[in-house]
This record gives structure tokens, C-alpha cells and sequence, in this order.
């Protein structure tokens, strides 16, 4: 589904991603964890096709289309779906809205993302705690149905119990999906099911194999292995 190759990724000037190699396939969820500046955002965002990360080298391929210059909504009505590390608020726009532009479900989908019908009124992450953004980017993502979905650090600042149900509710949707999940640690790795793991260190894959054997390796060893 996903093929990322030979990709170097610059933002202000500064080089991010260095030769970064990655397929995924269809229905095969994946996992990037490295330590902090690794580059892991970068390469989600890059994916997404977020502007200030500028390819310099390299070829993003999704479903066999060239999608390396495309726009982010051309991508999004491809089927790619983000849902960001830091989630933005949007002043004046209710998260009702935004996911009736996809679905007439409004109240399921608020409710696979344990989130109350209030929130629907509610402006788009305003007044949000971290673990109701967090809702609020997978409700988003839950309403388009994405084909592809990059979470970044979708287990950041979210509880022990909300993260259970959350991996359920994430587990059942990527059924005929794919997925890249980015975490430091692999905390969401407790409650989703991947099929393979990937290290980021400096910029580049460094390291790719099972979870079970990556992530206790990581926690004994460290990103470096040291």
C-alpha cells in the first residue's frame, strides 16, 4: 500500500530524514519508535504531505500512485489519514461538523471515540484535555474511514484505562486497514496489534523486526543498542 524510498526530508533548512526506506503492506499495521528527534513526526507529516517538510531526494508511493508532490487533500481523498502528536484547536468550528462532512453517524462515532455527545457542540479541541484531543484526531480519522492511518504518538498524555478501551475501538477499525503508529516507547503496543517494527535513529531506519522481539530489545539496550 505504502512505499517510502531512498527519502530525505529537510524543514528550515535543517536535514531530517536521511535515505529513509519503508513498505507497508495492505492490512499490515507498523511501528516507529526511536528516541526524540529521530525524525519520527517528520516522516508522518512528510507522508501526509504537510508543507514545511520538503523532499529533497526520493519517491512516496501509495496504492502504486506517485504521491510525493501531491497536495495534502488529494492524498486525505486517497485515503491517508493523520492524526497529529499535538492536535490543533479550531476556534469557530465544532467537531460535529467536521465529522458530519463524512458521516450522517455523528453520535457512533463520537461514541467509538468515548466521547460524549457534548463534545460534538464543542469547538475542535478547544478546552480539550490531552487525552480528549487525542479522542477527538481518532473520532476525525474513524469518520473518514481512511485507507492508511499515521497516528503520531497516539498514546501520549492518555490514561491507562481510556488506552485499553482506545485499542479496542482502533484494532477493530483497522480490520482491512493499514497503519503506521509512531510512539517513543511502544506503550500503544499493550493494546494494538502490529505486525512488524521499525527503529528510526539519525534520520534512517536502523533497525525493522517483530515487536515482541524489537521493543524488549529497546527497553534492555536502548535505541542504540549500548
Amino acid at each position: 500500500m505504502l512505499k517510502v524510498e531512498n527519502l530525505w526530508v529537510s524543514t528550515d533548512g535543517k536535514e531530517i530524514l536521511k535515505g529513509v526506506e519503508l513498505a507497508i503492506g495492505d492490512e499490515e499495521t507498523h511501528v516507529l519508535i526511536g528516541p526524540n528527534g529521530a525524525g519520527k513526526s517528520c516522516l508522518a507529516m512528510t507522508i501526509m504531505g504537510i508543507p514545511i517538510y520538503t523532499v529533497k531526494r526520493g519517491e512516496i508511493t501509495f496504492n502504486g500512485k506517485d504521491i510525493t508532490t501531491m497536495p495534502i487533500h488529494e492524498r486525505a481523498k486517497l485515503g491517508i489519514g493523520l492524526a497529529f502528536q499535538n492536535p490543533p484547536v479550531i476556534r469557530g468550528v465544532k467537531l460535529r461538523d467536521i465529522i458530519s462532512l463524512h458521516t450522517k453517524k455523528v453520535d457512533d462515532i463520537l461514541s467509538r471515540a468515548y466521547l460524549s455527545q457534548e463534545f460534538g457542540g464543542r469547538d475542535v479541541n478547544l478546552s480539550f484535555s490531552g487525552g480528549e484531543r487525542k479522542r477527538s484526531e481518532l473520532a476525525q480519522l474513524f469518520a473518514m474511514e481512511s485507507k492508511l492511518l499515521l497516528l503520531d504518538e497516539i498514546d501520549s498524555g492518555v490514561d491507562i484505562e481510556s488506552m485499553e478501551l482506545l485499542g479496542k475501538e482502533i484494532n477493530s477499525f483497522l480490520s482491512g486497514r493499514s497503519a503506521l503508529i509512531i510512539t517513543h516507547l511502544g506503550y500503544i503496543l499493550n493494546y494494538v496489534r502490529a505486525d512488524k517494527a521499525h527503529i528510526l535513529l539519525d534520520g534512517k531506519i536502523a533497525l525493522s523486526g517483530k515487536p515482541d522481539e524489537i521493543i524488549p530489545w529497546v527497553k534492555e539496550k536502548g535505541f542504540k543498542g549500548e
